[in-house]
């Protein structure tokens, strides 16, 4: 018998493989992060301001809680979700959405026994196995906010009234409207649910293949469906508020009148009814103008039923969250450029082995009093390291040689003007702060952060 053998090639002969980033994930470069940095910033300054605390919840879950919790009938359950098993046999899943790991830790840790209502923020990646496409990708980042614990539609103004206001500091309110409705409480839907299902029998060749689908186990599903027919069959259904109960109808109206006392812009939409099963009563989305619900930002609504279903007491809750990729692009879209807190005030040149040593000293004098500063430490000419420090757009340089150390003077390069002067080394740090406008930095400030 001959064996063969299967050679393979020197990997030091292959060329290098091409790698990049695997479909539906991104990498967030610097200057995309002066995006997400801002909006971080601007969420926490809401939040705290209207006594939220975050919380982190971890990035992956039994697969159960989700199971239970978004419902096994939903679109992200059955389709989108990044289930495994683990090497111990355990099922977990990626989090797809931020709300159920929030009531799993509300449960988990007794927060029932905390003042309420528990107020909670977050800002967090999240996963979904969906088709990439214009502000939708399978790693994604959302912020959102949880309130737990009270049932009045005044809270649920609140959290409307949060999510509208993080919108205008972001400059993007003028590009979106609030969608409300009411999908009432659960003996409501069973109701409507029935409805829908006599109105729709006999119609199934004109759905799509989702919502052929959804027919029986989820029909509300059938209201939001983007396709144009099933939009169609939408148009003419029976309407969700002849299935609305008083109670249900009554903490509708208060919403409204709230929102109106707010003066916040809001259109009734009769079809929205989102995508996750725990949502009871109030939902709501910010839609765009020119592309409607193709391209929401966000959105939330009331799970009165959610903590009791996964284990708790019954317990009222509303929340909200955000897409933080497709908010910058509206960002973007508007123009709106965040400030930039990376730039390099000093670049500071060096030549020869004692300027070096001697720069390693003033690099720190100057960043330990909020100057931004940064130094090439390789063996460059002088030339090359002012073609750096013009790459660095940086506002002035500080340029240091051996007639300078032996000196004990240094050169301060205007870099805009072009114009330099030489200075005592003595004392720099201080000129460069005046110069730049930069007050004695105190480190209590990182607390404050």
């Amino acid at each position: 018998m001959v064996s063969s053998i299967v050679s393979f090639p020197s990997p030091f002969l292959m060329s290098s493989p091409r790698f990049q980033a695997p479909k539906g994930v991104h990498d967030i470069l610097p200057d995309e992060h002066l995006y997400f940095t801002f909006i971080k910033k601007v969420v926490r300054h809401r939040c705290r301001e209207a006594g939220f605390r975050r919380i982190s919840t971890p990035i992956f879950e039994n697969v159960e809680v989700f199971a239970r919790g978004i419902g096994d009938s939903t679109d992200i359950v059955e389709k989108e979700m990044f289930a495994f098993e683990t090497k111990g046999g355990d099922k977990v899943a990626l989090k797809p959405e931020g709300t159920a790991g929030v009531v799993r830790a509300y449960i988990e840790h007794g927060m029932h026994m905390w003042p309420q209502p528990v107020e909670l923020y977050y800002i967090e990646p999240h996963f979904r196995y969906d088709r990439p496409q214009k502000g939708r990708f399978r790693q994604f980042h959302q912020f959102g906010f949880e309130v737990l614990g009270e049932s009045d539609p005044a809270l649920d103004a609140q959290v409307i009234a949060l999510a509208h206001k993080i919108n205008l500091d972001l400059g993007i309110a003028d590009r979106l409207t609030l969608q409300i409705n009411t999908i009432g409480c659960p003996n409501c839907r069973k109701k409507y649910r029935e409805d829908l299902i006599n109105y729709y029998t006999g119609k199934e060749r004109s759905l799509c293949e989702n919502c052929q689908g959804r027919l029986l186990r989820n029909p509300l599903r059938l209201l939001d469906c983007k396709e144009e027919d099933c939009q169609i069959l939408a148009s003419m259904a029976p309407k969700f508020e002849n299935a609305i109960d008083e109670e249900c109808k009554e903490h509708y109206a208060l919403l409204k009148e709230y929102l109106t006392e707010l003066k916040i812009p809001f259109v009734e939409n009769s079809h929205l009814v989102r995508g996750l099963d725990y949502y009871t009563r109030t939902v709501f989305e910010f839609w765009s103008k020119s592309e409607g619900a193709q391209n929401a930002t966000g959105g939330g609504g009331r799970y009165d039923g959610l903590v009791e279903l996964m284990g708790g007491q019954s317990t009222p809750a509303i929340g909200y969250a955000a897409g933080i990729e497709r908010t910058i692009d509206y960002m973007k879209e508007a123009g709106i450029r965040p400030p930039n807190k990376d730039t390099v005030h000093v670049f500071l040149a060096q030549l020869g082995h004692i300027a070096k040593k001697r720069s390693l000293t003033l690099l720190n004098a100057l960043r330990e009093r909020g100057i931004n500063a940064v130094g090439s430490m390789g063996k460059d000419s002088i030339k090359s390291q002012m073609h750096v420090a013009d790459r660095h757009k940086a506002q002035y340089a500080l340029i240091m040689g051996q007639i300078e150390v032996q000196e004990d003077t240094i050169i301060l390069r205007n870099m805009t003007k072009g114009s330099q002067e030489i200075l005592p080394y003595e004392g720099i740090v201080d000129v460069v702060a005046e110069k730049i406008g930069v007050k004695k930095f105190d480190k209590r400030k990182l607390w404050e952060e």
